[in-house]
């Protein structure tokens, strides 16, 4: 549980990063920690929320993360005082989903090699 919450948490992290980076904001950890917050919050509850409800399956655990974290990262984002209109909305969802589904793809693929 712990591994994912931790692999889950670098995933929000990674996104805003890559978000800053892509439109010319500063690096700093101040500027990092701004924009990663929501997404890490909502991060947490989500993997934690998986590893209840997402059982043996591998896509489910990773689309609870997946809505938890958009939803509740974009939600925290709104409440404090930042925007999220719907092209911000759907790069979200795509480049969380590819992580928080994609990490949980690989790993079961290589759970299932001898």
């Amino acid at each position: 549980m712990w591994r994912a919450v931790g692999i889950d948490v670098a995933a929000a992290i990674a996104f805003a990063i890559i978000g800053r980076a892509s439109h010319g904001s500063e690096l700093s950890l101040a500027g990092i920690a701004q924009t990663a917050w929501p997404f890490v919050v909502a991060a947490i509850v989500g993997s934690l929320l998986a590893s209840r409800f997402g059982g043996d399956s591998w896509w489910r655990a990773g689309l609870i993360a997946w809505a938890v974290t958009v939803l509740g990262g974009i939600g925290l984002r709104l409440l404090g005082g930042e925007t999220a209109g719907w092209p911000f909305v759907v790069v979200t969802a795509a480049v969380l989903a590819l992580f928080l589904l994609g990490w949980r793809a690989v790993a079961a693929m290589l759970a299932r090699q001898p």
